[in-house]
Formats: structure tokens, C-alpha cells, sequence
């Protein structure tokens, strides 16, 4: 067995060490790279956290992942755990044919049919776009004139995938809480006049518009974690004065108060969806139930990470877990369980030829 990662930051870079510590057999590769597929010939597993802000990611990791894993190849992710990363309207689609709880959501892509929604519809609803994390972009509409602006700018010109003054309303509320320093929040400043580089390469999102129910009375929201087979999670709670808790930093890890269904639930929808890894987004609905709102197959480091998880079995264990380390090994097992074999593959296609 011999691991390919891709030669980035984050977990890519947590994996190789995790091999090179193990003396795992791997090969550091260029996923940039024009003969990547030619890097990667010698290996049996790909690993590449590939991210939705960076614009060369967003513009083929997808197709090569999925081109290695036609190829035989075990591919992280793989096509299953990450064809609707950053895609919400594609979440939407899926989550509703699996009968998953979604909070009721609504996409229209011409102006016409979106207006007659909208002026027939109860308020508030909250607008999102399909890309996006942290809560960017996120907006309670509070009425049908707010919507209708919504509307018109979304088959206009569109909205820029970087909200420039949510990211600045978020680092002056963390800036006033001491969360973060007075440097960073003037770094942070310059996007009132450079755009991130994704957001300038990709262009607006636009020709589309999507909204989901409002669900008042959440002082938080549930986010669970999962790759192999464990599961943990916190509380994120809503930032003081709004309604979203994505991205607030301000989080609860008492694995008491989230209820044992959710577990349960979490494990269940990733095998449905046949996802290596996935954190789901919950809320409590007004009858108290579990609905989701998003989900995506990775996930920054929680401040509570490593504390404890649950077993598929529900079990609670309290021992230190490492989310990036839970996955390469998930990866070597799924390879030593020989679920498929790349050389297998090709040397069918060989005999059919």
C-alpha cells in the first residue's frame, strides 16, 4: 500500500506527518500539477483536502478525485462524500431524496417564478447562497419587499461569494468580545478593497436564488462531526443579536446536552449517503425535532475536538481523537478490507480490450 497526499496545508499536511511518523509508504504529489494522474500511477490511495476558497480547487478537484476513483484508485474524498461540497441547492436535492428532516427549502432559477413565490409565501425566510461557510452570505429576510430585492439582485447582477460586510460586522464583534487582536482585525480590513482571490476568479454567484424556512427560537444549533466510525460534536452558539451560530466561535462541548437521537441520526444519514466523513448542521424545529440545514465533508477544528466521541454503537468514550487522523486511518482500513482494487480494475479493462 502507498499513499498519495497532495503537498498543502491543513490535513494534507497532518497526514503526511501522521505517515512519516508511522513510516507509512507515501509520495508527497502536486494535485496542480498537468501529469498528476501520472504522480499518483504508483499509488493505491489519493488523499486531498481540497478547499472552497481556493479557485483552482473549486475549478477541478472534483473531476480529479472522481477520475481517479473511475480509475480504481481509493480516492479522498470520494465522489459519494463530496460532489455537493459548497453546494447547498445540490444538499437540498439530495438531503430531500432520502427523506432526510431539511428544513423546508426553495430554489428558483427565473425571476418570474421566484416573485410569485415570494409574494405568496410567509415571512421570515433566510437567503443563502450555495457557496459559503461561517454563515457568509446568510441573511434573514423579514419580508416580501426584502425578498423581492434579493430577487432582482440574484438574476441581476448577482452576489459576490465573498461578503465583504459580514466578514467585517464578524471581526468587529469578535474584536469588541477580545476573541481576536487589534492587528488581526485590521488585517482583516483590506477586503474593503482586495476580494479574495476566489472570489475574484470565479465571479458572482447569480441565475438562481434559494431560501429555507426561519426557525425562530434557537439560542443554537447542534454540529455534529463523523469519519470512520466516530462521531463527536458541540453547541455552536448564535452570535448575540442575530440568528446564526455558524462561525460565531462561541461553542458548548457538554456531549451531555446533545440529544443521543442526533448521534444516532448523524451515523445513519452518512452510511445512507455513503459519505467517509461529513459534519451535519442541525436545529430543533418547534415541535422540537432534529431538521438539517447543510452539511459538507470537512470541517475546521473545533476548540472542544478530541475531547470524546460516540461509537456506532452509541457508546461514549472519553479518549483524545484526532479528526485528520480518524480519516487516513478509515482510508488504510478501507484499503486492507480490499472493498475494490485499483490494479483489479485495470487489468479487467485490459482482459476487455
Amino acid at each position: 500500500m502507498k499513499i498519495a497526499i497532495h503537498n498543502n496545508s491543513g490535513w494534507n499536511r497532518e497526514w503526511i506527518t501522521y505517515c512519516q511518523d508511522r513510516k507509512i509508504d507515501h509520495k508527497v504529489v502536486d494535485a496542480y500539477s498537468s501529469d498528476i494522474v501520472g504522480q499518483v500511477s504508483d499509488c493505491d490511495i489519493f488523499m486531498w483536502h481540497h478547499s472552497h476558497v481556493c479557485y483552482k480547487d473549486l475549478i477541478f478537484a472534483k473531476q480529479l478525485l472522481y477520475s481517479l476513483e473511475n480509475r480504481g484508485m481509493h480516492v479522498y474524498p470520494n465522489f459519494n462524500t463530496c460532489w455537493h461540497f459548497d453546494d447547498k441547492v445540490g444538499q437540498k436535492y439530495l438531503l430531500e431524496a432520502i427523506k432526510a428532516p431539511l428544513v423546508p427549502s426553495y430554489v428558483f432559477y427565473d425571476k418570474h417564478t421566484a416573485t410569485q413565490w415570494a409574494d405568496a409565501t410567509s415571512y421570515p425566510k433566510v437567503f443563502k447562497l450555495r457557496r459559503g461557510a461561517a454563515s457568509m452570505n446568510v441573511h434573514l429576510v423579514k419580508n416580501k419587499k426584502e425578498a423581492q430585492r434579493f430577487i432582482k439582485r440574484a438574476f441581476d447582477g448577482g452576489f459576490c461569494p465573498f461578503d465583504m460586510q459580514s466578514h467585517i460586522r464578524e471581526n468587529v464583534r469578535k474584536f469588541k468580545a477580545a476573541k481576536i487582536s487589534l492587528s488581526h482585525l485590521l488585517l482583516s480590513s483590506r477586503r474593503i478593497i482586495h476580494k479574495p482571490e476566489y472570489a475574484k476568479m470565479n465571479g458572482n454567484e447569480k441565475g438562481y436564488v434559494y431560501f429555507q424556512d426561519f426557525i425562530p427560537n434557537n439560542s443554537f444549533d447542534f454540529r455534529l462531526e463523523l469519519a470512520g466510525d466516530k462521531c463527536w460534536g458541540c453547541r455552536r452558539m448564535v452570535r448575540p443579536g442575530d440568528f446564526r451560530a455558524s462561525g460565531g466561535g462561541d461553542e458548548d462541548h457538554d456531549h451531555t446536552k446533545i440529544p443521543i437521537d442526533i448521534v444516532r441520526q448523524s451515523f445513519e444519514y452518512k452510511d445512507r449517503l455513503g459519505m467517509q466523513s461529513v459534519g451535519f448542521d442541525y436545529l430543533l424545529n418547534e415541535g422540537g425535532d432534529a431538521v438539517l440545514l447543510e452539511m459538507s465533508y470537512g470541517f475546521g477544528y473545533a476548540k472542544g475536538d478530541g475531547e470524546g466521541y460516540w461509537t456506532r454503537s452509541l457508546d461514549r468514550i472519553e479518549e483524545k481523537i484526532i479528526p485528520s487522523h480518524e480519516i487516513i486511518q478509515s482510508m488504510i482500513k478501507a484499503y486492507n478490507a480490499g472493498t475494490i482494487s485499483r490494479h483489479a480494475v485495470e487489468g479487467c479493462v485490459l482482459q476487455c480490450v
